[in-house]
Order: structure tokens, then sequence, then C-alpha cells
């Protein structure tokens, strides 16, 4: 039997000292902090391109205007909002803008307030350019969500309290759209946690091309489970109300298994103030996770999943008549990926949309009567991001090449020529303003901070609108250098990582390690981008650090992808126990002090790693991890586990709980009391099968923290006490 080890440690932000001594704080922490958020932030550039495709705009230095830029020539043109010249309605400051279709209007909000992770609601105003009238979007619901320009800029639709409202500005009137809102049961316009969470969408609204229809998803949660997580004082962000007694937080959260949301599609006639219900063939879709109009009022483009999400269908919907139609149809032998239904583009003859069919995401052209007319992205690369088409018919995307861990910006020609946009190596995305002229173009990659220009479309240089310079200046002699490696695998496949060595790295010593992974379907860590974070601290402290992408990951194609279907936590540890085992040979390693961490999902593989047969771990951080996948959501788990009524071998192989009584290392388990993404339960439970079979682990808990504990650099002090712990663990001194 395998030794059982650990100290029992159960704290929040500070360890209690003995025999009444003052608790030490650490050293590490206040270092820590010029490695996390903000500090670690580079400046963005943050602009909306003006309709004629020649213009942009975006926020003056202060943050009290918004100015028009000429992107030929760079000057600025215009004031278009100035918050010490609006006329009736005065704000101090707002948190950020959208522009109506045709510039006359912008919507200005401030006092946001999230909801969820994306979600928020906030105080819209509505200013109009010409008169620079500023006045509250409405009167009657001070708080609002979602807020929509109808495409003739005269009307906003808003939700609050899970009702849909139109604004109609020329009149100064407001118009109840729905009125059966009900909290936990029926959501109108906005979408419940789990679409917010796995489908990234918070709004889905749309309006008919003519102005006159309203369309949008209804949310019926009333059979949806409701989780409940305790609310604490705590000392980041007071909340005195609980100081003696726990609030609490409830929402519907369906697990693994569970009832989701009924959804269903509505049309909303502007004119009539008449409501229709969309009826599909074969019934009511399972998941509708985007709307969205095509070309005419009468093609109401609606995107629907299977339960299984191994089926996408795309439908062609007569809002008036409620005639829908089929136009459109992906099957795969796993999951459908998100960026099938979430980069969707609609014109006037044809639409985009994405597809792994191939055994790699490609992006294809297709007629509105189902025939594909050509394929935009080509190659064996992953597809990852479509950007539009110009007027000479030329089309940009994103794909992931010349290797896996970059990112280029192509465009396919008319000629079916395809070239690269972006020429630096790394790390690249664009922008692609109205017309197709030009783009804003980003780069950046391990040595270089994010660098945005204003480019045109064949990528020669208009001007650099940030180079972040002064943050290079800044930062220097912070970040550490990685090292990109492939090695083969136990099972023969080649594997991507990447390496980073202490400083004064003397090849000659041997050197504790730390294997940071977060191995989740789809996600990439080994890339050419621009990081500086808790990695090269601790390279600094005189540890190797180690990365390593298994299977299941993302950029490697549709095979390398979904190795891990049905069967979550196999293949990703067998891939990181080779990864340990390659880094063990090198000379410079010592091979008794490798330790393993993970956030999340990682924190799930670091779980599986260090209670894996033969495990080569010394140490292991798991912070805010799954345990079972029975206790985590439906979308999610199910895309790539389907339900545990239909894979129950599965989930008893991929629990962590399951295997919990062979942790064959030191542990240290993190997590924040608020998360409502992976809840403590999973954490807790972890625990408690530990502690009946009298085994010992240590704990950090972070109060009223959520999935990401941030705040009041929490962030700091999670990398700190891992430090402490690794420290510790691996003996080093």
């Amino acid at each position: 039997m395998k030794l059982r080890y650990a100290i029992v440690a159960l704290s929040a932000l500070m360890s209690v000292g003995v025999s009444g001594a003052l608790p030490m704080r650490n050293a590490a922490v206040g270092e820590l902090s010029q490695y996390t958020a903000p500090m670690t932030t580079p400046r963005s550039v943050d602009l909306v391109f003006m309709p004629d495709g020649k213009r942009y705009v975006s926020k003056s230095a202060d943050g009290r205007e918004l100015v028009i830029s000429d992107i030929a020539s760079g000057k600025e043109t215009e004031v278009l909002v100035s918050l010490d010249r609006t006329r009736e309605t005065t704000l101090p400051d707002f948190d950020g803008f959208a522009l109506s279709p045709d510039a006359s209007k912008v919507l200005l909000w401030r006092n946001s307030e999230p909801v969820y992770r994306r979600s928020f609601t906030a105080e819209y105003y509505v200013y109009e350019v010409r008169s620079r009238l500023l006045k509250p979007l409405s009167v009657n619901h001070p708080r609002q969500m979602n807020a929509l320009f109808s495409p003739d800029s005269r009307m906003v639709a808003f939700v609050s309290e899970g009702n849909i409202y139109v604004a109609k500005l020329d009149y100064g009137t407001e118009v109840a759209v729905t009125e059966d809102a009900a909290a936990g049961k029926i959501i109108n316009g906005s979408t419940d946690w789990t679409y917010e969470e796995e489908f990234g969408v918070t709004s889905l609204m749309t309006w008919a091309p003519d102005n006159l229809t309203l369309c949008y998803v209804r949310f019926d949660e009333s059979a949806v489970p409701s989780y409940t997580l305790p609310i604490y004082e705590g000392t980041c962000d007071r909340k005195e109300a609980y100081s003696l007694y726990p609030g609490v937080m409830s929402y519907k959260y369906p697990v693994a298994g569970e009832v989701n949301s009924k959804v269903s599609v509505h049309s909303y006639d502007v004119e009539t103030r008449k409501t229709k219900a969309i009826e599909f063939p074969g019934g009511a879709p399972y998941y509708i996770p985007r709307i969205e109009y095509g070309p005419k009022e009468s093609m109401l483009m609606v995107s629907t999943l299977n339960r299984d999400q191994n089926v996408f269908e795309l439908f062609s919907v007569n809002p008036k008549s409620t005639v829908a139609r089929s136009i459109y149809t992906d099957k795969s032998s796993a999951w459908i990926e998100e960026d099938c239904y979430s980069g969707l583009c609609f014109y006037e003859n044809s639409f985009v949309v994405a597809s792994s069919e191939s055994g790699f995401m490609r992006y294809s052209e297709y007629s509105y009567a189902g025939a594909k007319l050509k394929d935009i992205s080509k190659g064996d690369a992953d597809a990852t991001a479509y950007y539009g088409r110009d007027a000479q018919g030329n089309y940009y995307y994103q794909a992931a090449s010349p290797r896996a861990m970059d990112r280029t910006v192509y465009k396919l020609d008319a000629k079916g020529n395809t070239v690269a946009v972006s020429l630096e190596e790394g790390t690249s995305a664009a922008v692609l303003a109205p017309g197709g002229e030009s783009m804003l173009l980003s780069y950046n990659n391990t040595v270089t901070p994010p660098v945005y220009k204003l480019c045109k479309t064949n990528g020669k240089e208009i001007r650099t609108l940030e180079d972040n310079a002064d943050y290079a200046s800044r930062t220097k002699g912070l970040v550490a250098a990685k090292e990109f490696f492939t090695m083969q695998g136990e099972d023969g496949v080649s594997l991507n990582g990447y390496i980073i060595k202490p400083f004064g790295f003397d090849s000659g010593k041997k050197y504790p390690v730390i294997m940071s992974q977060y191995s989740g379907p789809g996600s990439q860590q080994v890339l050419d981008k621009w990081v500086l974070d808790w990695e090269s601290y601790y390279a600094k402290q005189g540890f190797v650090v180690v990365c390593v992408d298994g299977r299941g990951t993302g950029g490697r194609g549709t095979a390398f992808r979904t190795s891990v279907y049905k069967n979550l936590g196999h293949y990703e540890t067998i891939d990181q126990i080779s990864a340990a085992r390659y880094v063990s040979r090198l000379p410079y390693v010592n091979a008794s002090q490798i330790g393993i961490y993970g956030w999340s999902f990682g924190g799930y593989e670091a779980l599986m790693c260090a209670s894996a047969d033969n495990s080569p771990y010394a140490a292991a951080v798991s912070v805010a991890p799954v345990t079972d996948w029975r206790y985590y959501d439906t979308v999610y788990t199910e895309r790539f586990m389907l339900t545990p009524q239909q894979n129950e071998s599965g989930y008893n192989s991929s629990s962590a709980i399951g295997r919990a009584l062979h942790l064959s290392c030191p542990l240290l388990v993190m997590y924040g009391t608020s998360d409502d993404n992976v809840h403590p339960a999973n954490s807790l439970q972890y625990v408690s099968t530990l502690q009946s079979a009298g085994i010992l682990c240590d704990m950090f808990v972070f109060p009223n923290m959520n999935h990401s504990i941030n705040g009041c650099n929490a962030r700091a002090v999670v990398y700190a006490r891992m430090l402490e712990f690794f420290k510790d663990k691996l003996g080093v001194k």
C-alpha cells in the first residue's frame, strides 16, 4: 500500500500562528502582485469602426469622451460624445458604449453590476449625436441589460427582470413585449446560467431587417433544480449584513443528467403588438444557442442542437408565417464544436459556417438552399476564427498555422489563393472594418507584448495604435523565456510543450519542476503568445516550469481533440504522466522533485494524476477542481460525456473521487466559497472521501470568492500559498 501524506491546514487568507503569536505576512504575496492582474495586463485597443469603414470611435484618455478618428490620417475628426456637453442629463462617467447602426445615437451605460461571468445589469442612457440630448433608456426600469438598437436606430429593445421592453426613441414611449417573467421560472431575451457559461451567450434577441419584428428566445427554467451557495461577511468587499448569519445565493444549475431549461422561439410584431410562437418540424429544439436574422425579414436563422450535442441543424424561419425550413445539418461522431454555431456569418445569397467533418475545423460557404459553394479555410490546420469578406470577394480568417501553437490571419482571394496577412510569428488576430478596406490587426508572442496596428486588408500597415513599449520596459526582467519542444508520449502520440528554465540557469544543477496544465477538451496552453504570470516568478525562485498539451486539447485536428470522448481524464492522465517522465530524464531535473498544478479542469486533472498508478508526482496542487462529472453542468459535461444514464462506466472511470483513495503524494486543494461554476461541493466531497479513509490533505479556502479567485490581491495569495506548499513538499530550500 502506498504511504499517505500531508498536513491538515484549513485556512482563509493567512495561517494562524501558535501560542498567541501574530500571523506572519507572506513576503511572496507582495512580490507576486507584480505577476498578477492588473499589474501584468498590457494595454489594449478598444475601438469601434464607424459604419462607413473609414473612421473609428474610441474612448479618450480621461474616459469622458468618445472621439472619432480617421483611419487613413489618424487625425481626430470630431468628438462624438462629451460628458461635459450633454443636454438634459449629466453623467459623471460611463462604463461602456454601443453605436446605433447609422451612428446617429449612442448607448452609454454605467454602474454595471455582474449577474454571472459575462452578463451584467446597468443604467443605460441614449445619447442623440446631433442634439446632444442624453436621456435614460427607461424611466420605468432603473436597471436594464442586453440593450439592442433596431436596424433603423429608432428603437431599443432591452431586458429588465426577465421581461423584454421596446423603447421607441422618436416618441419617448416604452412598450412591454413580454409580461410573464418570474425569478427562477421564466426568462425572456436573456439567457440562463448554463447558456451563458457554456454557449458564451447572454442575449438571444434579434431585430428583423425591416424593423417590424423582434424575435427572441424564451427560457422556462421552472423544472431546473436550484443550487444554493452561502455568502459570508468576508473582508474583500465586506458584506456587513451577513456578519452574524450567512446569506445565500440561489440560482438554477442543472448538473449532468438533470433537467435543462425548455427553450422556445417567439416573434413580436411591433405594429400589432402580437406575439407568435415558432414551431419546428420534428418538435421543439433541445438547445437554441444562437438566433440571428439573415438578409431578409423572412429569414430568421435559428441554430439548434440535440441534447447529445452531436447534431447541429440550422433553420430558416419566416416569423410571419412561422414556417421553419431546415437548410443545413452537421453531424459528428463525437461533439459539435461551439465555433460551428457561434461563428456563423450571413450574406445576401450565402452563409459561412464551420465544421470539423474533414478532420480539421474549416470554414465553408453555403447557399441558402444548402449547397456548398466553396471551402474558405484549407489544409491540415484548424481554422480558429472567421472575420468576414470584402467587396472584392476576399475572405479573412484565423488558423492554427504554420504551427499548432501559432495563430495567423489568412486571406482567401477571389482566385482561390490563400496568403498570410499577418507575417509576425506567434499569435495574430483581426477585426475587419465595414467594407473590408482595412482592419485592426494585433499580434504578440512569447517575447513581444501585444501590438495593435491599423492595416490595409493586404497587411500593409497604416499606423501603429499601441505597441506597449512602456509596458515592455516596465516588465523587462520579469518574464522568463519559453522553450518549445515536441515529445513522444508513451502511446506514440506526438505532444507539444514548453519549458521555462530558472533565471540564472546552470546546466550542471538539478532543479525541481512544476508541471502546469489545463488539459480540457479544445483548450490550448502551449501557444506562442505573451504571458506574464506566476510561472515567471517561480522561475526566479529556482523552479523549472513545464507545460504539455495532451490529447483532447485544441489546434491539432478533430481526431486528436475528440480522442477523449466519453472518457474524460483517461488519455489526459496518460499524457501528463508521460510528460513528467520525459521531463524527469532531462539532465538538469531532479526526478524526485516534480509537482503538478492545475485550475478548474486542470485541477481535476491534477487530482487524476496524483492518484494514478505509479504516479511520478511528489506533490499536487488542485484549484477549484471538478471531482466528479456528475457534479458539473449539463451542457459542458454532456458534450463530452453524454449523460450519466447513457455513460455510467465513463462517469465511474473519470471520477477523481472514485480514485481518491489512491492518492500517492501530498495534496493542496484551494477554492472559493462563492464559486457558482465549479461548486465547493466538488472539493468538499473529495476531502470528505479522504477523511473517511484517514488520509490527510491541505486545504486553503477563499471566502466569497468565485471561480476566478480575483480581487483584494487574492490571486497573488493563491500563487504564494502554492509556492510555499511546493517548496515544503518537494524539499526545496
